[in-house]
């Protein structure tokens, strides 16, 4: 095994452009785009057995040692440089190569002063770490081994995200995704461990590459409010919706808003896509209605409601709650997009300067 005394990797964070509720459904697409705030893992030698981890995030760095295959030490349970770390550990044991020890240090632009934006900041950090990982030990990875790592490594912490946040931050750019069905994923990781599921074709998944909106520009609204994806998530499942009639339409009409915006993109439709985001936010609006789950705030209503005034779309991204909103404006109008981003200020959200991010930008 072939170690490098120091490996970088970063990942990008995302924005979900259409089809975020329904994508927790295997086979059910959603698009998103990768933009230019990044988490970056530096992998080098460690002191001793174990990991050290540390992060611009927290106050003090984390040893943790290794038992039957886990990390051990305190901290939280759920930690997703963890559970990447284990996942390759998990294919180098299955390989027959030891882990070294490690120090894992992680920064990130996407927070301000400890809050996250909502850009995808676990997805990046999982993606980021299971490259860094994976070089540092010599493994020669393809960018689809490495999300069907992250996601191995996500979906043991909560098997109810759909992964679009792993794919947009391990093959970068705009992107039409669809998710695999987990729990087949993870019984076939326990039955004939990881090296056999990277190899065996995954139920649900696809993902095709898309190129960028046409005379359209990209830009994002931060409410400062940050929210927790999982747990809105979490909440609607646990409600009667799912599984009804409402839930099956609401399904249907999010695939035809899919279907149509990725021909708007491959057709270079400007107009039609912005039908479709509009579409969109109607369907997430006619959603928070039915089920009560705060979707949209009054930052994120005045946010979206501020770009139609200009002639364009806007929605929330993502599961909504708070965090951000995107808006599809003319670029051939910076008037308009400077009267949108001052109706933003006085509503309390706040432009983030973010581009969308091109495609490979983990090395």
């Amino acid at each position: 095994m072939t170690t490098r005394r120091t490996v970088v990797r970063r990942a990008p964070g995302k924005l979900f452009v259409a089809g975020e509720y329904a994508v927790v459904e295997s086979g059910r697409a959603a698009i998103l785009v990768a933009v230019d705030r990044y988490i970056t893992v530096t992998v080098s030698a460690g002191d001793g057995a174990g990991v050290l981890i540390s992060s611009d995030l927290a106050a003090r760095a984390v040893h943790r040692t290794w038992q039957d295959g886990r990390l051990t030490g305190a901290g939280t349970p759920a930690d997703p440089v963890v559970a990447a770390v284990e996942t390759v550990a998990g294919l180098l044991a299955e390989r027959g190569l030891p882990v070294p020890p490690l120090s894992v240090s992680i920064t990130s632009t996407l927070h301000e002063d400890g809050r996250k934006y909502g850009l995808g900041s676990s997805g990046a950090v999982t993606v980021a770490t299971v490259a860094a990982v994976a070089a540092y030990c010599g493994l020669r990875l393809s960018p689809g081994d490495r999300f069907r790592l992250a996601l191995l490594a996500t979906a043991r912490i909560d098997p109810q995200g759909s992964g679009g946040d792993l794919a947009a931050s391990t093959w970068g750019g705009w992107i039409a995704y669809q998710a695999p069905d987990r729990a087949f994923v993870l019984d076939l990781a326990r039955r004939h461990g990881i090296q056999e599921t990277l190899r065996t074709p995954w139920p649900g998944f696809a993902l095709r590459r898309l190129p960028p909106p046409k005379d359209l520009t990209l830009e994002v609204g931060w409410t400062g409010s940050p929210a927790s994806t999982s747990s809105l998530v979490t909440g609607l499942h646990r409600r009667a919706w799912r599984g009804s009639a409402s839930h099956q339409t609401f399904l249907r009409a999010s695939a035809g808003i899919v279907r149509a915006a990725v021909t708007a993109l491959e057709a270079g439709d400007g107009e039609g896509l912005l039908h479709q985001i509009r579409r969109a936010r109607q369907e997430l609006a006619r959603l928070d209605d039915e089920v009560g789950l705060g979707i949209f705030t009054p930052a994120l209503t005045a946010l979206c409601d501020a770009a139609e005034a200009a002639g364009g779309a806007a929605k929330p991204s993502g599961a909504g709650g708070g965090d951000c909103g995107i808006a599809l404006l003319d670029a051939q109008s910076p008037h308009n997009i400077a009267r949108v981003r001052q109706r933003w200020a006085a509503a309390g959200v706040a432009p983030l300067p973010v581009r969308p991010a091109p495609e490979g930008t983990q090395e």
